[in-house]
């Protein structure tokens, strides 16, 4: 595959099955849809953020959160103008009209950012423009963590048969341009499955922007959640969002199962969750520290 380097072995390769492999997962668990109607009730957007583009349903609210916070940050993401259509790495154009929204976010033109990558760097984008260089840190497939303090001190990653270490090559710097390369190599050696180990469990009853549904495995897959509302009674709708399998922007996902709540999902799901393009049992869902 394009993400994957000649000196890589066996482990490395399990996070190039963040999404599928060839032939599974994407065919399997993808709908075949020809044409959808967007039923999402869409204001006048201010501007092209999650929480400006799309109404909450009657009977809930959005709790306010914290201005600094990660929830605050991934709540108003910008979005690409309504109507936009869902971009590969290599220009084409994504065929599954599973969403309702894309995320004005650059993607790189390797098929790096897929599924897990897009949730890792959404972390890593809002502790880079928090300035927290600290947080900015992954497990790799191996175990090795890769924080991106190192990286900054012009430390790269070297490969040694199953082992990892750093080499300082380079010189030390800060600039958005290293840290999307260090991201990068993030892509390349993290997935689904280094993911899916370094997140905690969480219920469903509490779950809050931020939290992610990941299946560890290959293939493997995960998606974040965005944004959160509640009604007076407790209850939840919940938002999500994810790249997938080849590295493709990331977007909005509806929800077929409810056309009247899309793209909002609720929380009262007793067994899994049925994504447009997976399926994920509510165990599955897990948090950052």
């Amino acid at each position: 595959m394009a993400r994957c380097n000649n000196f890589l072995l066996l482990f490395f390769s399990i996070s190039l099955f963040c999404c599928n492999q060839s032939g599974v997962g994407s065919e399997n668990k993808t709908q075949e849809i020809v044409s959808v109607k967007n039923n999402t009730e869409l204001t006048e957007p201010k501007q092209n953020i999650i929480s400006d583009r799309f109404a909450v349903p009657a009977g809930y609210e959005r709790k306010a959160v914290d201005i600094n916070s990660f929830a605050y940050y991934l709540r108003n993401l910008p979005l690409k103008p309504a109507g936009s259509v869902v971009m590969y790495h290599d220009g084409n154009i994504k065929s599954e009209l599973v969403y309702d929204a894309v995320v004005d976010m650059d993607i790189g033109k390797q098929d790096l950012q897929q599924c897990a990558d897009a949730v890792m760097r959404l972390r890593g984008e809002y502790f880079y423009a928090q300035k927290e260089f600290e947080k900015i840190s992954f497990v790799l497939t191996n175990g090795f963590r890769m924080d991106y303090t190192d990286w900054m001190q012009g430390n790269r990653l070297v490969v040694n048969g199953n082992k990892t270490h750093w080499s300082k090559s380079s010189t030390p710097s800060n600039t958005y341009k290293d840290f999307r390369r260090f991201m990068d190599v993030v892509f390349s050696y993290a997935g689904s499955l280094s993911l899916s180990k370094s997140l905690k469990p969480k219920n469903m009853k509490d779950i809050a922007i931020g939290d992610v549904f990941v299946h560890g495995g290959s293939p493997g897959h995960a998606v974040i959640v965005v944004d959160v509302a509640e009604s007076k009674s407790g209850g939840k709708i919940f938002m999500i969002a994810q790249s997938y399998m080849p590295a493709q922007e990331i977007h909005i996902l509806k929800n077929f199962g409810d056309d009247t709540l899309s793209p909002w999902y609720k929380n009262n799901i007793v067994d899994q969750l049925n994504s447009p393009q997976w399926s994920f049992p509510v165990t599955e869902l897990k948090s950052f520290d």
